[in-house]
């Protein structure tokens, strides 16, 4: 039944159950508008089969039928707790027919049905609506899938033949004087409006209606770019970036007008220029621009346009004055929104039948109306972003970062006030950060190499130049550089110890020669000590040697100048040195016999010892002697410092620690025997008794038993330090 079907999808519209059958539900009361209001149509095609008929779309309820769908989930736990809902739309296009759902405060959204109600908007403006899950297309004639759209006239499935084309451009070579220019009359029924400034000027395009009523930059008032609604219709105000761009003011109309509008310029200066504005609107057959200087396609004043249907004017009696005042404006409203106040002051004398304007001597003055005050502007004042100044860049140099203030602000009774951010939706919110840079950062330049360290032995320090540079090459103030990553300029430096004490390795394992005498060698070095507790003196003139002799038996005889093979070098490391035996041998048939050496006197003799290195040592343990013993009995200790020095004898870490020499040792062991005085000694045999009797600390017994009073004395003193 088309009551019952009517009803069902209001009560869809608004969310209710189904089984909602009450008159009034947690969202309010179903109001019916009417049962022959509609019938099965194109919004009821989700839901009947009839065929489409010609149907009015009723009103929709005063909140969007996605906020109420989601809002019907307020009262349904979801992770445990219950939120406030409304629709979250940014999602891809084969999604926009879910019911996808934010919640208010959070930063999540919850997908809370695979579909909305059918007749639900799913595109970015009303023409599309959600049927069975799908995003269809509502045609202009309101039935589904039509396929009809309007054309540049406005005409649902017209053919753009119901309204020309017309266009046009203004020049100016000067505004003589400060104030508003009219340009030119839109009339009634215009669409696809676009006044364009063809290049930047200092002045302001300004829009008004016939009725008196600004809608852009009127009243001196200079509007932020975005969207006003006048004259039934909604007008995009665009002013390019005033310092980046070149291109002009513009604002744009789809249309079509219920009222006449005029287009002003607002001449901010007296100086002389050249100010272009290209114009042009699809014009209903009903009106036509008319303003002198208008040029339609650069050349002429445009003809007026005489509708086909005007009816024939009656000839007026005779009686009648030939010349009438005629209202022809109003002073600007004193406020652009909010209510101001306009006067009716302008008039102009006018032929009686073609309205052409006269000389004002041809009118009667007498008959000429008086001013009339009327209000204007009623409509509430619109938001607006109020933006404060950028803030200074984050860094001097390179790039920063910088903030300013954006404030959603509306005029309330000559106060403005901050609002909620929603107010300002309307426009595009301005951005609060930018990049900045203020120039190119200098940097760190080091300008010299090390100096030579400030000591000849021991830890000094050495130092170099470094400067802040600027990308000029010019050396500027630290300041501007960046501090952390400043080259040090000073440093510690380690020209070797300062000697103090001598230190020596072990003496090494080979000999310089393989039989006879030889050497074998060990490293010997003046160096500071740091152990400032050893009882270890100046190195002295006494320099350790650092050679002895080693012999590993006699060497078989040669004759003449005999050279045995060189032996192995006396270290196995480092400067060392290599033997070889020399002698004076004479042959003959029996052998070969030693001969003196003056026997071989006349030849040059070989040389019998050499410098040898094999390779580096590395680094190697040195170390002093051992230090006096802390006890001369009964065991003390000694110690002795120990160094890893590498070959340029520079403390270093690379020795094996498994080989370092000890440190400390222990030292005279042996028990301390008390000195035996030959007079003391015991007199009597049973001298034990008196110790016994603990009697040895009367005079009497130590002389008489002194050897045992002595003993016990000692014993009960070493007690007594162990303790």
């Amino acid at each position: 039944h088309p009551d019952r079907l009517h009803h069902c999808l209001v009560r869809q519209l608004l969310g209710l159950r189904p089984q909602d059958t009450s008159e009034g539900s947690a969202y309010g009361p179903v109001h019916h508008w009417g049962k022959a209001a509609c019938h099965p149509g194109p919004l009821q095609q989700a839901v009947s089969e009839e065929g489409p008929k010609n149907c009015q779309r009723p009103q929709p309820p005063h909140r969007h039928i996605r906020a109420v769908q989601c809002s019907s989930y307020n009262s349904y736990p979801f992770m445990g707790r219950l939120y406030e809902w409304e629709p979250f739309n940014e999602v891809s296009g084969d999604q926009r027919c879910e019911l996808n759902c934010r919640a208010i405060g959070f930063r999540f959204y919850v997908r809370q049905s695979n579909r909305v109600i059918d007749g639900t908007p799913c595109g970015q403006n009303e023409t599309s609506i959600c049927v069975a899950g799908r995003c269809q297309s509502l045609g202009c004639d309101e039935y589904l899938a039509s396929g009809k759209v309007m054309d540049k006239c406005g005409v649902c499935g017209g053919d753009n033949t119901a309204c020309k084309l017309v266009s046009g451009l203004f020049q100016q070579h000067s505004l003589n004087k400060v104030g508003y220019h009219k340009i030119v009359e839109i009339p009634e029924g215009a669409t696809k409006i676009n006044v364009t400034e063809m290049v930047k000027s200092r002045n302001y395009l300004a829009l008004k209606s016939r009725s008196g009523r600004s809608i852009i930059n009127g009243n001196w008032a200079i509007d932020r770019p975005g969207k006003y609604e006048g004259v039934g219709t909604m007008f995009t105000y665009r002013r390019p970036n005033e310092v980046t761009s070149t291109a002009g003011e513009s604002f744009l109309a789809e249309g079509p007008t219920n009222e006449i509008l005029d287009v002003y310029v607002c001449n901010q200066s007296t100086s002389m220029y050249r100010n272009t504005l290209h114009g042009q609107s699809g014009i209903d057959h009903r009106g036509n621009p008319n303003q002198e200087g208008y040029d339609p396609a650069g050349g002429g004043k445009y003809p007026p346009q005489v509708p086909n249907n005007q009816v024939p004017a009656v000839q007026p009696p005779e009686r009648q004055r030939e010349y009438n005042w005629k209202l022809s404006g109003a002073t600007e409203c004193s406020a652009s929104c909010g209510r101001g106040k306009t006067w009716y002051t302008i008039f102009r004398c006018v032929h009686r039948l073609s309205h052409e304007q006269v000389p004002e001597n041809q009118c009667d003055s007498s008959t000429r109306p008086s001013s009339q005050e009327e209000p204007c502007n009623l409509q509430s004042c619109p938001a607006f972003w109020d933006i404060g100044e950028w803030s200074e860049c984050s860094k001097t140099c390179g790039l920063g970062m910088q903030h300013r203030q954006v404030l959603c602000r509306q005029v309330y009774a000559n106060r403005t006030l901050n609002v909620h951010t929603s107010r300002c939706r309307h426009l595009e919110q301005p951005e609060t950060t930018s990049t900045c840079q203020l120039k190119i950062c200098s940097e760190w330049q080091i300008r010299t190499e090390w100096s030579a360290c400030s000591v000849p032995c021991g830890v000094g320090q050495r130092t170099r130049e470094v400067h802040c540079v600027s990308n000029m090459g010019d050396f500027v103030s630290n300041e501007e550089c960046n501090m952390n990553l400043r080259p040090s300029d000073n440093e510690n430096c380690d020209m070797g110890p300062c000697a103090k004490s001598w230190f020596f390795t072990d003496w090494g394992n080979k000999c310089s020669a393989e039989c006879g005498m030889g050497i074998r060698t060990r490293g010997v070095l003046c160096l500071t000590n740091h152990i400032s507790s050893l009882p270890l003196e100046g190195c002295g003139h006494e320099r350790p040697t650092d050679s002895q002799v080693c012999n590993h038996g006699p060497c078989e005889s040669r004759i003449e100048w005999f050279t045995a093979p060189w032996s192995q070098c006396s270290t196995e490391c480092g400067s060392g040195s290599q033997q070889r035996a020399v002698v004076c041998l004479m042959k003959t048939d029996e052998g070969f016999n030693v001969m003196p050496p003056y026997e071989c006197s006349s030849l040059d003799k070989p040389l019998n010892q050499q410098s040898c290195h094999l390779k580096p040592c590395g680094a190697m343990w040195y170390h002093t002697d051992w230090s006096a013993c802390s006890k001369t009995c009964e065991g003390g200790f000694r110690v002795r410092e120990v160094r890893c020095l590498s070959d340029d004898m520079l403390s270093s870490e690379g020795c094996e620690e498994e080989l370092k020499p000890v440190e400390r040792e222990e030292c005279n062991p042996e028990p301390c025997v008390p000195h035996i005085d030959e007079n003391c000694r015991d007199k009597y045999f049973n001298c034990n008794v008196v110790v016994q009797a603990r009697l040895c600390v009367y005079d009497y017994y130590k002389t008489t038993c002194c050897s045992s009073c002595t003993r016990v004395a000692h014993r009960q003193s070493q007690h007594r330090a162990l303790s």
